[in-house]
């Protein structure tokens, strides 16, 4: 087969726009055979934007062909090829426009498109954008937006994919042709039934590293086939001393840069005191101290010596991934004996076998192109995963949906009558933490099995909470309830989406082809008579979110909810909205109406389920009951929400700027969680570790244990112990803090104005003093908007980029990545950027800190939270909304030193930290470094002296 891979670079993306470099590469026997590259005169004036980003100059192709001349020397190469390309239908437009203008027949080849190629066959590829594809397959890609590099890099892609097709099991390809033969916009499903016909016309035997289950391809043995149990056979010293001293004796041995750390030996012994002698223990541990294995060697010798379970849970998905694959393997290498730890997710994490089969199977993929695109994807990625984990795959456009609709969940699974029970990745994973010594999991885990009364996790009784400063808002989040719009809406098309589409349809037609049986003839009119009242509880739904939409839209009248794009509003029993009574007719006739179709469903799964075996209806009657299950879930949601019954609790409508009714989410969240952590958590465990860079609150642990509902003053009563760990850091002599206390306010329009105004300058210079390399962290979106656009602009003629969190890319991963491969850049985030964003060495020298991180006010949870601390005459602000901005605020803090070697510089933008009686409590809460108030203007003159030799270091680098 013979290939044409081709790029153009053009003046934009529209039909007017034109040609201004081409880039070829033929690919013959899946050897390079011929390149051709050219500048092309587009006629017109190149814009700015194309130049800053390919780099072509109006001067560069004065003198280049036109497009003409270009076409004559491309069309010989190419009629007789496929033709591919990074995003097939743009390259092939504007080729299809410079052919008809040089008076050529429209290409009427194959085309192949290699994003899809590599979605579909390499699954599991962080980002399938041409530059980080390049990356991951380590293809010299040094000139991006250049055509001759751009088709050059596809074409090395191009060939990756030949060779994974290669190594792919002939009954995977026969599935992808199948699922792919019908798609649209270019001949992926040709080009499959090629490969297909190819490899049936000479089998050679599949390599056996898969095993061959209902017409699957998988990675995975039967899940009770994989274990080997050795627990009988391990023995520990006595005494945790004399094991420690033997550990570290090994891990100087076999660890090159091993060193003993203070704060972390202070740890390990905490925690060891903590399990054995059965009390909580709340333990701050600073970057570096090395908190995970301060964490895991106690537990593991506890859990091991007395047969007791331990329970690790984290907030992030990194951290978990960081334990699993770094800490966990190292523990492994390093312990005296064998031991098991396993990663146990939300269910909603795992791919249903059974469910997937059902769709690929009857290739009920709703018309969809992303649909197909994602059932390949994962027909593939059956062959590599052994978790069958959803954080494995690169889902785009409606692959979230398709995912939602596959995976597992309590409701719809048969468990050990499933013919997939052995190979189910979620039952695999559960008997793996039931086997374990250590079980790794998260915080939104720990609830859901809470909700569950414990049905969920293994038992346990020791229980270690990393990343716990984030437990009490998780906790709140899960013991109440959300409704969103589109979980009704999607259990209701599930159901019945139309005529021909939907569940219900789908079983009608089976049911129909049964001619003659009054049986089948029954079932099919109870389901007729469904149809139109399905459409009815759509119907009713949808006005409930419209008026719902008028009510946030309209009640909400807080400008910083501008900020988050989100419309907020709380709603209280005696002081509710006019509008109220008029929108309660509609939810009670709502209440009824999925009341009556609840007893209907009901009727029919109890009819069908007996008779499931003889009309061949096992999978519809499985799923059909866990929808009728979800649809009487989010009856009892909105009921809990609109009738608001209990006081405890604080409620709240939320909606998008842009998606109207769509965007609707209704939540009820308790206020106060400290007494249920109390009651389900902590009086529950005979130990309970947290720990966290970030518990204390100028050296105090009060705020933390407040809100977990231990007793002020009083923690020897609660069997709670706090510990306060030393940095491993030298603060002092690394990091400077600069507030420049002549720095204007915000207040009113005008002030915020002049506040952006100076910011701008600030960074400017500040940026151009550290060449970049810096990161800076805003509370607010759109000031980061206002701030990149000018940053940028500005920066620009100094070779120093900005990047936006929200304006280039929403992907944290993502923009850090860029950051630190870039040599001189400039990252402004928000949110997310305050924590869990690591970025040591030279790559980061400044942070800025534009305003100090307070929650919105007026946000429902926290106005509660603060309406019921004035109730008990206490100060709000004081007892609540500081101590957690002081939390927030000292996690961005930590992201500037990640390591001893680490030196840098903290600007702090807003002056309340020096002007208000507060602000001790932010400055004093730091982990000791310098502390300098200067005038603006002497920022940068600071910043040359204390970091001295470093910067000239780093500038000759540049």
């Amino acid at each position: 087969m013979k290939f044409a891979v081709i790029d153009f670079e053009t003046t934009g993306p529209s039909t007017d726009d034109a040609i201004i470099q081409v880039g070829l590469v033929v690919i013959d026997n899946r050897t390079i055979t011929d390149r051709y590259t050219s500048l092309v005169n587009p006629g017109i004036c190149i814009p700015s934007s194309i130049t800053g980003l390919t780099g072509i100059t109006d001067e560069m192709v004065e003198h280049a062909p036109d497009v003409s001349d270009v076409m004559a020397e491309l069309y010989p190469r190419i009629h007789d090829c496929v033709l591919v390309a990074h995003n097939i239908a743009f390259d092939f437009g504007f080729l299809q426009r410079g052919l008809s203008k040089a008076g050529y027949f429209p290409f009427g080849g194959r085309l192949l498109d290699t994003i899809d190629l590599l979605k579909t066959l390499f699954p599991s590829l962080n980002s399938y954008q041409l530059s980080l594809a390049s990356q991951s397959f380590e293809i010299e890609h040094d000139r991006p937006h250049q055509a001759d590099s751009d088709a050059e890099a596809t074409a090395e892609l191009l060939l990756r994919c030949l060779n994974r097709l290669d190594e792919l099991p002939l009954i995977t390809i026969q599935r992808l042709h199948l699922l792919l033969e019908q798609q649209h916009g270019n001949d992926i499903g040709w080009f499959l039934s090629e490969i297909r016909r190819d490899r049936e016309l000479h089998i050679s035997e599949d390599p056996d590293t898969n095993q061959y289950y209902r017409g699957f391809a998988l990675k995975v043995k039967d899940w009770n086939e994989t274990r080997e149990d050795e627990k009988d056979e391990r023995d520990l010293p006595d005494s945790f001393e004399e094991f420690y001293a033997a550990f570290k004796s090994t891990m100087k041995d076999k660890l090159e840069h091993y060193e003993v750390r203070e704060a972390q030996e202070t740890m390990i012994k905490e925690v060891q005191s903590a399990l054995s002698d059965s009390h909580h223990l709340m333990i701050e541990a600073g970057t570096g101290t090395g908190k995970s294995m301060g964490y895991l060697i106690p537990s593991l010798y506890y859990g091991i010596k007395n047969n007791n379970k331990i329970v690790v849970s984290t907030h992030t998905i990194n951290l978990q991934e960081q334990l699993r694959t770094r800490d966990v393997p190292m523990l492994r290498e390093l312990f005296p004996i064998p031991f098991e730890a396993a990663l146990f997710k939300g269910r909603g994490h795992y791919l249903c076998l059974r469910k997937f089969e059902a769709r690929v199977g009857a290739l009920d993929l709703d018309g969809s192109r992303d649909d197909a695109i994602t059932a390949s994807q994962m027909t593939v990625w059956l062959n590599e995963t052994e978790n069958g984990d959803d954080e494995e795959l690169n889902l785009t456009g409606r692959g979230i949906n398709f995912w939602h609709s596959v995976a597992s969940d309590a409701d719809s699974c048969l468990n050990r009558k499933c013919p997939w029970f052995r190979k189910c990745y979620y039952h695999r994973a559960r008997n793996s933490a039931n086997e374990a010594d250590l079980v790794i999991t998260n915080h939104s885990m720990l609830f859901t099995d809470i909700k569950a009364d414990h049905r969920i996790l293994p038992g346990y009784n020791h229980l270690i909470v990393d990343e716990s400063h984030h437990l009490e808002e998780v906790a709140s989040k899960h013991l109440g309830s959300e409704l969103h719009y589109f979980t009704l809406v999607g259990a209701i098309q599930w159901l019945f989406k139309d005529l021909r589409n939907g569940q219900l349809p789908m079983v009608r037609t089976k049911l129909a082809n049964f001619g003659g049986d009054e049986r089948a003839a029954s079932w099919c009119e109870s389901i007729d008579l469904l149809f139109p009242k399905l459409m009815s509880l759509r119907e009713q739904w949808d006005m409930l979110c419209d008026r719902m939409y008028e009510l946030v839209s309209t009640g909400s009248k807080d400008a910083s909810q501008q900020d988050t794009g989100q419309y907020v509003l709380r709603l209280k029993f005696d002081e509710l909205p006019r509008e109220w009574a008029s929108v309660f007719d509609l939810y009670e006739q709502l209440h009824e109406d999925l009341g009556d179709m609840n007893k209907a469903l009901e009727r029919l799964f109890n009819k069908l389920k007996e008779y499931q075996d003889d009309y061949e209806l096992q999978d519809f009657v499985t799923d059909f009951n866990g929808y009728v299950k979800e649809i009487a879930q989010c009856r009892d949601n909105l009921q809990i929400f609109m009738e608001m019954k209990d006081n405890s609790f604080v409620y709240w409508i939320e909606g998008g700027m842009n998606n109207k009714k769509s965007s609707i989410s209704l939540n009820a969240v308790p206020i106060d969680v400290s007494k249920l952590l109390q009651e389900y958590v902590f009086e529950k465990k005979e130990s309970v570790v947290m720990t966290s860079a970030t518990l204390s609150v100028d050296k105090s642990f009060q705020f933390t244990a407040s809100q977990l509902g231990f007793p002020e003053n009083n923690y020897e009563q609660a069997k709670l112990r706090t510990v306060m760990l030393p940095s491993p850091f030298r603060y002092r002599e690394q990091a400077l803090v600069c507030v420049p206390r002549d720095f204007p306010g915000i207040k009113g329009i005008s002030g915020e104005a002049l506040f952006v105004d100076k910011l701008i300058a600030s960074l400017f210079e500040v940026a151009l003093a550290t060449r970049g390399r810096l990161l800076v962290l805003f509370t607010s979106n759109k000031m980061l908007k206002q701030v990149h656009s000018e940053l940028k602009d500005r920066l620009k003629p100094f070779g120093i980029g900005v990047l936006g969190q929200g304006v280039d890319s929403g992907n944290r991963s993502k923009l850090t990545r860029l950051f630190q491969e870039g040599k001189a850049n400039v990252l402004l985030g928000t949110s997310s950027f305050w924590e869990g964003v690591d970025i040591p060495g030279d790559a980061l020298t400044a942070l800025a800190i534009v305003r100090l991180p307070f929650q919105p006010p007026s946000h429902p949870l926290v106005e509660a939270k603060c309406d019921n601390l004035k109730k008990q005459n206490k100060n709000a602000f004081m007892k609540f909304s500081v101590p957690q901005a002081v939390i927030r605020f000292k996690q961005g803090f930590g992201r500037l030193i990640r390591s001893s070697r680490d030196k840098g510089v903290v600007i702090i933008y807003d002056t309340r930290v020096i002007e208000t009686r507060y602000g001790r409590n932010f400055l004093y809460s730091l982990p000791g470094p310098k502390i300098e108030s200067m005038y603006t203007s002497q920022i940068v003159p600071s910043i040359q002296q204390w970091m001295g030799e470093d910067l000239l270091e780093v500038d000759e680098n540049i």
